[in-house]
């Protein structure tokens, strides 16, 4: 549960922030499972837009302390674009009280990485971070030159560093890989795009071959910028031994909801781990927090900008809402936050092993 102390009713901005927080908690309850100390295990994950950049200024205080509301209805969540600057995140982590820890990974540096970091973030009284943390680079190809001769030429890196972490929660214990794959061009099958799935789903699959992996259970999950299931980038996911739910793959988390840019992915043993979500789903927040009918109250928030265009022309109506639309996934997010619910208490099925072998 989050803390609320910084919070006083007196003040009109904060009223309607514990407005909008009893909304949302409200909302959360009809659309995501309670958590379990013991059966389950509800995992996310969820690209927070430029998490903080401050591209349309910073985010405000209610943005911090929806995005701790929701974070905290999971007990793993998997977040990317985290910036270089920490200090949303450690906003955030102060709401969500000390019981939450988190992992992250340094900045990928060039422009193609966009000063972007990958972190997770996790209850420490469920979840446990197993001593493997790592982030994902390919090994040099190896290969014949003119001569016949062997050599080793380096491979192309992916944009923002894969991160690798390795967890145990009740019986189970897995590995995660958080990915933000590059965008590129508009085309759904962007090249760049399915060359750095298929190289990172690859990796991980002669991985969870290794006797001597920490763990063989792998789950692939993040921002994938896949626009549909026929194309080819979601190919290059399930064709290297990855399985996406059935329940899953035609979930969209676009603010648009018309693409499945995010994916959970599993390459797991089957006798050790359910690649079935006991259940699953994506949050929809802007119909309890930012709302339309909202925009008149967050007006002086947005400055200038939302009342003049970068001419200095005045902007109509429907461009100051449309304005607002864009705004306000600057405070929140422009993905929707993507869950699954596993199973983590074997307890039965290893009693009945034990059982056969009397």
């Amino acid at each position: 549960m989050p803390f609320y102390s910084g919070l006083n009713s007196r003040r009109a901005e904060d009223k309607f922030i514990i407005d909008r927080l009893l909304t949302l908690r409200s909302s959360l309850d009809r659309n995501v499972p309670q958590r379990s100390l013991h059966e389950s295990l509800l995992l996310a994950t969820w690209n927070i837009r430029e998490f903080d950049s401050g591209k349309y200024g910073k985010r405000t205080r209610d943005a911090y302390y929806f995005i701790a509301e929701i974070i905290a209805r999971f007990d793993l969540v998997a977040v990317q674009e985290v910036n270089r600057d920490l200090t949303a995140l450690k906003e955030v982590l102060k709401i969500l009280g000390g019981y939450w820890d988190y992992l992250v990974t340094d900045v990928t540096e060039g422009s193609r990485g966009n000063q972007e970091r990958m972190a997770f973030l996790y209850d420490s009284r469920k979840v446990k971070m197993g001593g493997l943390a790592s982030e994902i680079t390919f090994p040099p190809k190896r290969q014949k030159d003119a001569d016949g001769k062997t050599i080793y030429m380096p491979q192309l890196q992916v944009a923002r560093t894969p991160f690798m972490v390795g967890f145990q929660a009740g019986w189970s214990r897995f590995i995660l890989v958080s990915v933000h794959i590059l965008y590129g061009s508009s085309d759904a099958n962007d090249p760049r795009r399915v060359e750095e799935i298929g190289k990172i789903a690859e990796f991980i699959n002669k991985r969870s071959q290794d006797d001597r992996a920490w763990a063989r259970n792998f789950i692939l999950l993040g921002d994938f910028n896949i626009f549909k299931k026929s194309d080819d980038t979601f190919k290059a996911l399930t064709g290297n031994g990855f399985k996406v739910p059935d329940k899953m793959m035609d979930l969209p988390t676009n603010i648009g909801e018309n693409k499945i840019y995010d994916q959970i992915a599993f390459r797991v043993r089957k006798d050790r781990f359910a690649d079935e979500p006991v259940s699953s789903g994506v949050y929809r927040f802007f119909q309890s927090v930012f709302r339309a009918e909202d925009e008149a109250h967050y007006a002086a928030r947005m400055g200038k900008g939302y009342t003049h265009n970068r001419k200095g022309r005045r902007r109509t109506k429907d461009e100051k809402s449309r304005y607002y639309r864009d705004w306000r996934t600057h405070q929140m997010s422009d993905h929707y936050p993507m869950w699954a619910e596993l199973k983590i208490d074997y307890s039965d099925e290893y009693l009945e092993r034990l059982k056969a072998k009397s």
